[in-house]
């Protein structure tokens, strides 16, 4: 069996840019949805917990899933900055009025996570 000549391989690069833009419109639409998104997860994660309960089974697959989704959990509600090694460095509040005042920065960002 041969494989993809360069006309494949091409339509196939065309195909998955063209998804990838469109995909990108669509998740920029949603942006300021937030409620819209959230409620949308949690309609997708009960189909998930319906099916598994209603199939009998997947229960590693539905462990390991939940182990990662715990992992980007805990990177969501961390800074980006460990703040007791800042501290240690420089002094934690601003003194100056020349001083920037940071505020939380997530260490993975709502649409990565």
């Amino acid at each position: 069996m041969e494989g993809l000549g360069s006309d494949g391989a091409a339509s196939v690069m065309k195909w998955k840019s063209d998804f990838s833009r469109k995909f990108q419109y669509y998740l920029d639409k949603s942006t300021p949805n937030t409620m819209e998104r959230w409620l949308g997860t949690l309609a997708v994660a009960a189909i998930y917990v319906l099916r598994v309960f209603y199939v009998q089974g997947f229960y590693i697959v539905t462990y390991g899933l939940g182990i990662y989704i715990l992992n980007l959990l805990i990177g969501f509600l961390s800074p980006s900055v460990d703040p007791e090694l800042e501290a240690l460095n420089t002094a934690s509040l601003p003194t100056k009025g020349s001083d920037e005042f940071k505020p939380f920065v997530r260490r993975l960002p709502e649409f990565k996570f």
